[in-house]
């Protein structure tokens, strides 16, 4: 059967109706579609029908925009917070403590013995500025090799076009011809600021500059000290922090006694050795019997604040932090201070974030995805955005300063940056971390934690002992500490610390989809409904004009290509082909002409000689009227 009759059937048979050309399928359509409409475009006179045509694009226009801006609404993936309160026995928080100073000065004063005495000589410059001060006789001398690799500066801010950069050990310097250059006037004149200059030298140098000469002296005293201590082998530097047997003095956790064996020692960067509590590591974390202050923990600690670095711990206290288990505890950004010489009482209310996935935020559930190395997994801690920004930050330095920043863990096969090794690390350091880019890359780099558990907490705190109770306070606990009669303890040494829930109820902040597939559809089909007054059938119906479309194309275009072969063919063959009558005529000449030139007839060949193979005649035989077709006699 030929292909277009049978596309035109089977269109036919599936439309039951008119249509076999675009108009036909038009008018047909909207003759039987469901919806309102396009029926009144062909049933009503010429100018409603007008009318009636520019409703009907109006009105589609408008479910298109209204479709457009519900499936962007969707596409967006907003997401609704919902906010609900539990009740439930709650795992303990792990209790992070530390000192606030990270070394014993005692330990470490034979390392920093010359960074203490040129910060001494740059502070009586500084308080004292008179000529011949005495700092210039000091015996022995100053150690301006270490002073000179990160200077101590003071910069006129009055003349910005021209200013007046002094070094403060710089002996014959002036200002405006007066050699007595820091003296009264000069004070009010100049501001302190630590120069950080590039590996080419004093040509490139950028100056850190400070409103207060004590910010100065603690940032620059922590540069210097962080070259120095960098050196110093873990080990070392363990040894020289506190211990957990001299500042855990005691510990009581609901009923049960406890003590420092209790705690898991860490070394953290920013506060030498620290101790959790309930960290989970090891053991199974420990649950809360029941809300309130008798069955929280207790603690009493002993800092041991006459032992501290002065110019590198200007504050007095304990640092802790309250975190979920096998997490890393990041104290610099989330910790609180607890003051000496008070009773400390922390009331915990936990809060659950629950978020949602892709493609609803950008949140991680483990830290798989992320495409930072996490420097902190050497801890087998669980991910968390502060991991990930640090373990940016500090790769980031590797490779652009050659080496890595004391404060965080090192990247395999990178050094600390220290003043002999890396001159220059506190120039690349500084603009690193003054750097919007990479800060910017770093935070689109990380993401946060799918789900999360925060602790909100109220503080209050009591003097803490009385001046009744602290003799014999004392007293117990310098003989526990020290096997001593003598009072070893003060109290600018002594915290005591209530860690407890207030409540057993607990707040789950959870994110839902505040769009789904389901108010999706309904949506469009409220919309498609209310100006159209169609359905999902009209929507079926409006796909079968499609197809049926499609199909007459296909007629079409068949039709098109059956007709340009024929035209091909013409052009080839421009004559008409011979008639039957007009080849028998042609055959009858050709004999005529056999004649003519004395060739034999047919029946008047001579036999062949002997030994030849007879011819073969029917090959020479002219067979015009093949054309006959297989029913008719060639004879």
């Amino acid at each position: 059967m030929n292909l277009k009759k049978y596309l035109v059937r089977a269109l036919h048979r599936l439309q039951k109706g008119p249509g076999y050309t675009y108009k036909e399928l038009l008018v047909w359509y909207c003759d039987n579609t469901n919806t309102h409409g396009p029926k009144r475009i062909i049933k009503e006179g010429p100018k409603k029908k007008l009318m009636w045509f520019f409703l009907t694009l109006l009105f589609a226009s408008l479910v298109f925009w209204q479709w457009g801006i519900l499936i962007n609404t969707y596409l967006s993936y907003n997401v609704t917070s919902s906010l609900s309160i539990g009740f439930k026995t709650m795992k303990f928080p792990a209790v992070t403590v530390c000192n606030a100073n990270p070394f014993k000065y005692s330990e470490v004063k034979h390392l920093l013995k010359e960074l203490d005495r040129l910060i001494e000589a740059a502070l009586e410059r500084i308080l004292q500025p008179t000529a011949g001060n005495g700092s210039e006789n000091v015996s022995p001398p100053l150690d301006l090799e270490l002073w000179n690799q990160i200077p101590l500066v003071l910069i006129d801010e009055h003349d910005k076009d021209n200013p007046i950069i002094l070094d403060i050990f710089e002996t014959n310097q002036t200002a405006g011809g007066n050699e007595t250059a820091m003296g009264n006037e000069t004070k009010k004149k100049y501001k302190l600021a630590v120069k950080l200059c590039s590996p080419q030298g004093s040509e490139n140098c950028t100056y850190w500059n400070f409103t207060s000469a004590a910010q100065a002296v603690t940032e620059w005293y922590i540069l210097q000290s962080t070259s120095i201590l960098s050196k110093v082998p873990l080990q070392e530097r363990i040894r020289m922090g506190y211990q957990a047997e001299d500042m855990i003095l005691a510990c009581l956790y609901g009923a049960e006694p406890c003590n420092y064996k209790n705690f898991t020692q860490i070394y953290h960067p920013d506060h030498g050795n620290c101790y959790i509590f309930n960290w989970g590591m090891d053991e199974e974390a420990l649950n809360s019997s029941n809300p309130g202050a008798e069955f929280g923990l207790k603690l009493i600690l002993d800092i041991s604040q006459q032992d501290y670095i002065p110019y590198l711990s200007s504050a007095a206290g304990a640092r802790l932090m309250l975190h979920q288990q096998k997490s890393f505890p990041f104290l610099k950004d989330q910790g609180i201070y607890a003051m000496a010489g008070t009773e400390t009482s922390i009331g915990v209310v936990v809060d659950e974030l629950e978020r949602m996935g892709y493609p609803y935020s950008d949140c991680t559930l483990n830290g798989s995805d992320v495409p930072v190395k996490n420097l902190y997994s050497q801890y087998n801690t669980s991910y968390s955005i502060q991991a990930c920004l640090r373990s940016c930050f500090q790769n980031h330095m590797a490779e652009i300063c050659g080496c890595g920043h004391y404060l965080f863990p090192l990247p395999e096969g990178v050094n600390y940056c220290n003043n002999e090794d890396n001159p220059s690390w506190a120039y690349c350091y500084s603009s690193l971390r003054s750097s919007i880019k990479q800060r910017q890359i770093c935070i689109d780099s990380c993401k946060e934690t799918c789900n999360d558990t925060q602790y909100k907490m109220t503080i209050s705190m009591a003097d803490w002992p009385s001046e009744a109770s602290e003799d014999w306070i004392f007293h117990i606990l310098s003989y526990e500490r020290d096997m001593s009669t003598n009072v070893t303890l003060d109290r600018n040494g002594i915290i005591k610390l209530n860690i407890y829930f207030q409540e057993y109820n607990y707040r789950t902040i959870s994110e839902s989809a505040a769009t789904t597939i389901v108010w999706l559809l309904s949506s469009l089909g409220g919309q498609f409904g209310f100006w159209m007054g169609g359905s999902v059938l009209c929507l079926i119906e409006f796909g079968e004009i499609i197809i049926d479309s499609l199909w007459i194309t296909v007629i079409n275009v068949i039709s098109w290509c059956k007709g340009l072969k024929q035209r091909r063919a013409q052009a080839r063959y421009p004559d008409a082909p011979p008639t039957v009558s007009e080849l028998v005529e042609a055959h009858t000449n050709l004999g005529f002409q056999h004649e003519a030139t004395g060739a034999l007839p047919r029946d008047e060949v001579l036999p062949p000689e002997p030994g030849t193979p007879p011819p073969n005649y029917d090959s020479l035989r002219v067979q015009p009227l093949a054309v006959l077709g297989p029913d008719s006699d060639a004879e």
